[in-house]
């Protein structure tokens, strides 16, 4: 432990002085909460004969002494609310060490206590608590950064990502609208849940070790496992084990995964993020399209109450139904380029044009996906479905019912970035295997996220797969459209950051 500073030591003797005097400052036994902040602030002017006897918990968060008498701001998970103490009613017995010496000099901003007493109307129309009782439930050893202000003006305010990143408690309780972001990622969550369950479709889980890297094109983590000897990795997809559940009978499966892609770090990427991936049978990427806009539309509702967001600088209006181009239509539009019928050599040269950077190892699927990347993305600011890529981008997707070299997939846009990614699946187990092999040969060429073969995959699909629809959402990127945030890091409790005083 580093050395302490004056205010952990002052707090450290307030410890012991606690303990001296017979209060222990973490009570094991439990504190019954009847009520909260939130709640009384609404509901007290309407039904006042409720609240005349209440016990709430938190944090004490500002405290003015004035003698007998004494006004504090509590806050609990809903939000503050000021309470009252007089010292003569709250230790009605010549005893007032509860008042004089625990609460005027033992206790913090920042420490726990739990607080019962009656709910009133201050002079200043102020809804408060008249305290009746007190108890210490726990002592903060470290001040909390709280901002301070001036003449209207905020100073030393806990702003910095680093910190709020790495101290999500501290940012959680100092800026407590940041809350407010990870109740409506639950929300998002449980939106996207609720339209799939009361559909019939089934939520599973799938394993996070694997022994081959499929279902995506990416690097992976590797480890390795003692008792079995082998290396292993943490999924990047949990794809091929929801198409194995398919082939073994389920009509429809979902997933809320966490995958991780051994990548690098930006305001729309982490290396741990969460996937969700649903499965349907019997189905193709034009139904998946229209699901898409169901559930992307259920989930603006149910998280803001509005289909109208503003997101940035742009109102996105996530009410059905959204644009949809293919991918050669996009780069037409946005290139004036027609590349349809390019074989590589050609691509690469366009790629030159237009000032491009390539690697040598790029096949013809990710030239076309580097030209849609650099002309493209930024336009689709309303949700715009990029549909039918060219086969050699697409290794687990059906060909083109009607347009050679083309598969049927498509991916959506929001706000320049892509938030889903869906296929009607590849189901031809002859057919997979020649893709699987195609990627090999990208491997072979230096490209590091060709997918593996897996072996096991193509001998589920040799037992039948029915004709199948499925869909991959960012998680993370769509709370991110939802709660109006320009970095992953705003949605995510704990991202990866570096060790802490270190460049590792």
């Amino acid at each position: 432990m580093s050395e302490l500073n004056e205010l952990q030591i002052q707090r450290r003797q307030k410890l012991d002085q606690l303990r001296a005097l017979g209060i222990n400052p973490y009570p094991p036994e439990l504190f019954e909460v009847t009520g909260n902040s939130a709640d009384i602030k609404q509901n007290f002017e309407n039904n006042k004969e409720v609240y005349q006897n209440i016990s709430i918990a938190g944090r004490i968060m500002t405290f003015r002494v004035m003698g007998k008498a004494s006004f504090a701001t509590l806050q609990d998970s809903t939000g503050k609310i000021q309470l009252y103490l007089n010292r003569d009613e709250l230790c009605p017995t010549e005893d007032k060490t509860l008042y004089n010496d625990v609460f005027k000099k033992l206790l913090d901003i920042g420490d726990f206590i739990g607080i019962t007493g009656y709910v009133f109307l201050t002079q200043t129309g102020e809804i408060s608590i008249h305290v009746t009782s007190l108890k210490v439930l726990a002592k903060t050893l470290n001040p909390l950064p709280l901002p301070k202000e001036k003449d209207g003006v905020i100073y030393d305010a806990f702003t910095d990502p680093e910190l709020r990143y790495r101290m999500r408690y501290v940012d959680l309780v100092v800026n407590p609208q940041v809350k407010e972001t990870f109740i409506k990622r639950s929300k998002v969550l449980q939106s996207l849940r609720n339209t799939f369950i009361n559909d019939g479709y089934y939520e599973v889980e799938t394993p996070i070790l694997q022994a081959i890297h499929g279902g995506a094109a990416a690097r992976p983590f590797t480890t390795h496992h003692n008792a079995l000897d082998m290396d292993l990795y943490l999924r990047i997809a949990n794809e091929l084990y929801l198409k194995r559940l398919i082939v073994g009978g389920f009509d429809g499966v979902f997933e809320f995964a966490k995958n991780f892609r051994n990548e690098g770090i930006d305001r729309t990427h982490n290396p741990e993020f969460t996937g969700l991936e649903i499965y349907v049978a019997y189905k193709d990427y034009n139904w998946m399209m229209d699901y898409t806009e169901i559930m992307i539309e259920n989930v603006a509702k149910d998280v803001n109450g509005t289909t109208e967001l503003v997101v940035g600088e742009n109102t996105i209006s996530f009410a059905r139904p959204y644009k949809r181009l293919t991918m050669f239509e996009a780069i037409m539009e946005h290139t004036s380029v027609d590349i349809s019928a390019m074989n590589e050599e050609q691509l690469r040269e366009t790629c030159r044009t237009l000032g491009i950077h390539t690697e040598a190892s790029m096949g013809k699927g990710k030239l076309v996906d580097e030209i849609f990347g650099a002309k493209c993305e930024k336009h689709c600011i309303q949700p715009t479905f990029i549909t039918d890529y060219p086969i050699e981008m697409s290794p687990l997707t059906k060909k083109h019912r009607t347009t050679e070299g083309l598969v049927e997939r498509f991916e959506l846009f929001v706000n320049g970035k892509e938030i889903a990614n869906a296929y009607t699946e590849l189901n031809d187990p002859i057919d997979q295997r020649e893709r699987f092999e195609d990627q090999l040969r990208l491997a072979g060429k230096g490209d590091d996220e060709a997918m593996p073969l897996d072996e096991d995959f193509l001998r589920a699909l040799e037992y039948g797969m029915p004709p199948t629809a499925g869909l991959g959402v960012g998680i993370d990127r769509l709370t991110m459209l939802m709660t109006n945030q320009a970095s992953i890091q705003e949605v995510l409790f704990f991202p990866q950051m570096r060790a802490e005083g270190g460049n590792s």
